[in-house]
């Protein structure tokens, strides 16, 4: 197991802070909806400081959940995932693409050269954004595909800019979403398509369940965000904005019943991942964590970042199992033509 596995960001020697005040944004005594909405900036920008390492480590360069088949390789996954996403854009060669929330740019570059577009990144997170950079030009591929580091609530481009909008489980951290949808709505051209995968909680949800309302909490710690929308409000946010939707299918039943999305989470698939997810392999992990803290080979604080990410994984496999959340909700929307 490699020693980078349980680095968080950088080189800092603690992130015992920055895990207290993620983790203080969540906490049922202070934490709550309305103040995460309203530093959804630092709590997105903070969360991905203390997981992008280990997120690489686990899942590669494209931070989301796909359907699988048997026999497919879960990287195949991922790439016919946002192949199919980009069949849905009508991307061709000459047009360009925002990428909304782009992590370190694993779909940018897929969709890039699967397309021929040009593809613009936007990310909050310097560190992510300056690793998708070299990314870019280590597959020589900045030429076509470019970053910005802002905020998606306020994109830095100019009205009818952008032909086509697309985002990878990456709009669950929009403190609004109507808002959110808007600011889309301005920068896409008239007659332009944005499709995103959106994390929602489905109609199986229950608000007055507790299990139901725990798993939700948890995901929302594990993962950075501020809220999860079901499935029917994020439906109006589209309306509200002024977009016509095309479509909306939840994706998460697409592949084989046997490997739902989350079962790389689940701790039954013989990868790096699944191992690590075993019960067995939390243990030795938080173990070999510990140790590694205690001789200063992994920052201090490393061992609360995994434990609430392994929080949040265990809220997806049950949530997953439950049926009452959904990763990848397929949202395909168009701006009218006639829009000016």
């Amino acid at each position: 197991m490699s020693l980078s596995l349980l680095r968080p960001v950088g080189l800092a020697s603690d992130v015992r802070e920055a895990v207290l005040r993620y983790r203080a944004l969540h906490d049922t005594q202070g934490g709550s909806v309305a103040l995460r909405r309203e530093q959804y900036a630092e709590l997105v920008r903070g969360y991905y400081d203390l997981v992008t390492d280990i997120y690489e480590r686990g899942w590669g360069d494209s931070f989301h959940f796909a359907p699988r088949f048997h026999g497919e390789p879960f990287v195949a996954s991922i790439k016919r995932h946002q192949h199919y996403l980009a069949l849905r854009l009508l991307l061709e060669p000459g047009m360009t693409a925002l990428d909304v929330g782009c992590g370190v740019g694993g779909p940018m570059r897929e969709i890039a050269r699967f397309t021929g577009a040009d593809v613009i990144g936007i990310n909050n997170n310097r560190y992510q954004v300056e690793k998708a950079r070299r990314y870019n030009r280590a597959a020589r591929l900045q030429d076509q595909c470019s970053l910005i580091e802002a905020d998606f609530m306020r994109i830095p481009r100019a009205d009818a800019s952008i032909d086509r909008v697309y985002a990878f489980e990456a709009t669950c951290h929009a403190p609004d979403k109507t808002a959110l949808f808007r600011e889309l709505y301005r920068v896409l051209k008239p007659g332009g398509r944005m499709a995103i995968y959106e994390w929602c909680l489905t109609e199986r949800f229950d608000a007055h369940n507790p299990e139901h309302l725990k798993l939700k909490r948890d995901i929302e710690e594990g993962n950075g965000l501020p809220d999860i929308w079901t499935l029917e409000a994020t439906r109006a946010c589209f309306a509200d904005a002024g977009f016509r939707l095309l479509e909306a299918v939840d994706r998460a039943a697409a592949g084989d019943r046997e490997l739902p999305w989350y079962h790389s989470l689940s701790g039954k698939e013989l990868s790096n991942t699944g191992l690590r997810r075993s019960a067995l392999g939390k243990h030795v992990v938080r173990m070999l964590t510990r140790a590694l803290e205690g001789v200063k080979l992994a920052p201090r604080g490393t061992t609360q970042v995994a434990e609430f990410l392994n929080l949040g994984a265990d809220a997806l496999v049950a949530s997953g199992e439950a049926g009452i959340f959904t990763p990848m909700a397929l949202f395909v929307a168009e701006k009218p033509a006639s829009s000016a």
